[in-house]
């Protein structure tokens, strides 16, 4: 086995990590292929010998040394790790082909999806199970899982394929009833932040379905990864706004989705990015074609089941400033959202025919640069 393309200029310059061995003993068969200096070298060393140290100034290593079992190769090889004072995490991604979508940067799926990863390795890093989103010891004893009920994003410029997005991400309590998780993104070249988001999150029974309050033990066993003083990936003054509920008849829909199997998660349930991707489908082509998104609010109420069949329903959101262009032109702008700068809609996901909603959304939309 050949742990290839670690071209050691480049990897210094996208992710900072180097790799070096502990130890020339070979384990396994496994060739290493040193990046520690320009000139590439290929060396036997043992899986478990593997280090990597993280050059960046704010963070320690991500690895250790292979006289700790507990690490595995993926933990040493990811380009991520806690910070030093062990509060929150920050791990680099480069973009991926699959992962860019019409406009030839990354989709706000797959910018959900690295939300949620790096969200997963933040909680394996500080040792909680990797077999149910992150949960505690006290959590697993008690059959109790994390689900999302809240979560607002924000996406200043969108990587495209080959950019390398740093993201830090860190969580703390939100009152007796569930923790909040909160992002930043920037652009690792620069330095510059690309977006920011925040979620909240609730504890459900795996069994019964149905929300538990955190109890004390499991507040206990999280609240010592968190920061002690309240820290705001969004200024308190930027609060992000409650969702109203959208008014029958909507203006846009699309009905009859079926969840795939792929959109299941270890959950059992419809993953909470799937619920993106349905709010954009009623979203008019002409928006698709004129504007990306900036923002998304999205207020989950029920979960999803895969035998579940859900209508996505989607109607502008009025403004005061749309107030007063309504009683200049007739009545009709609503059908000119496309030829401003920034436009919002309101949206629901409900079970078809009628059904009690999912989930309830806001986007907001600014016009496409000239690219």
């Amino acid at each position: 086995m050949m742990l290839k393309g670690c071209n050691a200029d480049l990897l210094k310059t996208l992710t900072q990590p180097r790799f070096s061995s502990k130890t020339k003993t070979p384990f396994g068969g496994i060739s290493f292929v040193s990046c520690s200096s320009s000139k590439t070298t290929t060396t036997s060393t043992a899986a478990s010998d593997l280090v990597i140290t993280d050059t960046n100034k704010n963070s320690v290593s991500c690895g250790a040394s292979g006289s700790n079992p507990a690490f595995s190769l993926a933990d040493r090889l990811r380009l991520g790790s806690l910070l030093e004072d062990g509060l929150s995490y920050k791990e680099n991604f480069i973009v991926r082909c699959y992962e860019v979508g019409i406009n030839k940067t990354a989709t706000v799926e797959t910018m959900a999806n690295l939300l949620q990863e790096v969200a997963c390795n933040h909680a394996q890093s500080v040792g909680f199970s990797t077999d149910g989103f992150a949960t505690t010891p006290t959590m697993r004893k008690m059959n109790l899982i994390w689900v999302t009920s809240q979560m607002h994003i924000e996406i200043y410029k969108y990587p495209a394929w080959g950019d390398v997005v740093e993201i830090e991400t860190w969580c703390q309590s939100e009152g007796r009833i569930g923790t909040r998780r909160d992002w930043i993104l920037k652009d690792f070249a620069t330095g510059v932040v690309i977006g920011r988001a925040t979620s909240k999150w609730v504890m459900m029974n795996l069994e019964t379905r149905k929300l538990q309050k955190v109890n004390d033990d499991v507040r206990d066993e999280y609240l010592v990864f968190c920061p002690r003083t309240p820290r705001l990936a969004f200024p308190e003054e930027n609060r992000v706004k409650r969702v109203p509920k959208l008014e029958d008849p909507a203006v846009y829909s699309k009905l009859g989705m079926v969840p795939r199997r792929a959109d299941l998660d270890m959950n059992q349930h419809v993953n909470n990015v799937t619920y993106i991707g349905w709010v954009l489908e009623s979203i008019p082509q002409e928006i698709i074609d004129t504007h990306e998104l900036q923002k998304i609010t999205l207020g989950y109420r029920q979960e999803c089941q895969h035998d579940n069949t859900v209508d996505s329903l989607t109607s502008p959101e009025m403004t005061e400033e749309d107030v007063d262009k309504l009683q200049q032109t007739n009545g009709s702008v609503t059908g000119r959202s496309h030829e401003t700068d920034t436009c919002q809609f309101l949206h629901i996901l409900r079970l078809s025919g009628e059904g009690p909603e999912l989930n309830r959304g806001r986007t907001e939309w600014r016009k496409k640069l000239a690219r």
